[in-house]
């Protein structure tokens, strides 16, 4: 919809009145143009998006759909559509395999697509009251329970096997998280999804499968900057440094100095950065083996369903976290705080990356991030001199053709 603006009944003003108003306002324009160009240059320089933080737990490759039944899908519409429903395999990089369910019943779960773990905050069940109640599902239903015959009983059913089992399940699962009218074809898998639905209780979200508490810290040159606490249900982890941290004989030590090559759950990692260390930044990632806790979830960068997991062997995970020095210095009163001149980068919200190649080109020629904006503004500038000159040279003709006397 379009508001018509109606002219201007009020009459034009003299020609002589508009000649004399150029000028201020042309001035006033220049004037604006000149203080508000470095300010903006700054800001469209130092802005970007944040680098994104290296994913903490197992990464894996979706195998497919491997035990499963049949669903009926009821639409809004009264259209009806009758989907496979059952457990997935996914493949974990660096060793390892997982058993999950998907989490939307409307997703496009692909094979071969990557997925990450996830806390739920992280997911589609951000915000999901039910969240918890799909964790009891998983924890109380195949292939967490593989009593069979005791499942069945549980559920008022006759018998079940894996595949119904599987399909009861996923669609209890579906139910709870998307609220969909969906039941399983099989009559035994109908019985199981009702069942798991009713009974569902609510249980906590599970920790990562490794994780590195806080991500980001800082300190001051000379200091043991943290701590990082190692969260994991690994036997132990092995601590490598980056080759940034290794040029620069940063150590990575415990509260003591000791140098740390592994971890176990609970242990705090300190960068030990030496007295006289150019500005910087390092890492640490650690690895371990570990089964990756049910009711984690899996999720993809491309469009696909979100899974989450029932099972899980042994499996690669990995968790990293970044040291800054020296401490950024205090702000000006009156400025917003820093949120990277804290000791400890809680919240995660401006990891510090290192140099990429691009900057460290741009740096090298003598330019920067700021030069292509810089450019533009000068361009702007040169035309807006231009209008104010066209302005200033119009009054004179104004006043020449204004009412003779």
């Amino acid at each position: 919809m379009s508001i018509a603006v109606p002219a201007s009944s009020a009459p034009d003003p003299a020609p002589s009145v508009r000649g004399s108003a150029r000028r201020p306002l042309a001035v006033a324009l220049l004037a604006a143009a000149l203080t508000a160009a470095p300010g903006g240059a700054r800001a469209a320089a130092d802005s970007g998006p944040a680098s994104p933080r290296a994913p903490e737990g197992a990464s894996a490759v979706l195998d497919g759909l491997k035990t499963y039944g049949q669903a009926v899908l009821h639409s809004g519409d009264g259209s009806v559509r009758h989907i496979p429903a059952g457990l997935y395999e996914m493949r974990v990089d660096g060793g390892g395999m997982l058993q999950t369910y998907g989490v939307g019943v409307a997703g496009n779960a692909q094979p071969q697509a990557r997925y990450t773990e996830s806390g739920w905050s992280g997911s589609p069940l951000a915000g999901n009251g039910e969240a918890g109640r799909i964790r009891w599902v998983l924890e109380h239903s195949y292939p967490q329970l593989n009593d069979l015959a005791g499942l069945a009983k549980a559920a008022g059913a006759e018998a079940l096997t894996a595949e119904s089992a599987a399909a009861g399940t996923q669609v209890a699962i579906w139910r709870l998280a998307d609220k969909v009218q969906v039941e399983a074809a099989d009559p035994a898998a109908e019985k199981l999804a009702d069942y798991l639905q009713k009974a569902a209780g609510r249980l906590p979200e599970p920790p990562a499968s490794l994780a590195l508490d806080p991500g980001d810290v800082s300190g001051a040159v000379g200091t043991r900057i943290g701590p990082v606490t190692v969260r994991t249900g690994a036997r132990s982890v092995s601590v490598v440094p980056d080759t940034a941290a290794l040029a620069m004989g940063v150590r990575v030590v415990d509260a003591e100095g000791r140098p740390l090559d592994t971890a176990v759950h609970g242990t705090r990692l300190y960068f030990e950065v030496p007295a006289g260390t150019p500005d910087g930044v390092a890492s640490v990632t650690v690895h371990g083996a570990t089964k990756v806790p049910v009711g984690r979830v899996f999720t993809s960068e491309v469009p696909a369903q979100a899974q989450i997991v029932a099972g899980s062997s042994e499996s690669a995970s990995t968790a990293t976290a970044t040291a800054l020095w020296p401490e950024p210095a205090a702000p000006q009163p009156g400025a917003a705080a820093d949120p990277v001149g804290t000791a400890a980068l809680g919240t995660r919200a401006a990891p510090v990356s290192p140099t990429t190649p691009e900057e460290e080109r741009l740096a090298t020629s003598g330019s920067s991030a700021a030069t292509p904006v810089i450019a533009s503004l000068a361009v702007g500038l040169v035309v807006l001199g231009g209008l104010v000159v066209l302005l200033l040279r119009k009054r004179p003709q104004d006043e020449e053709d204004g009412p003779a006397a």
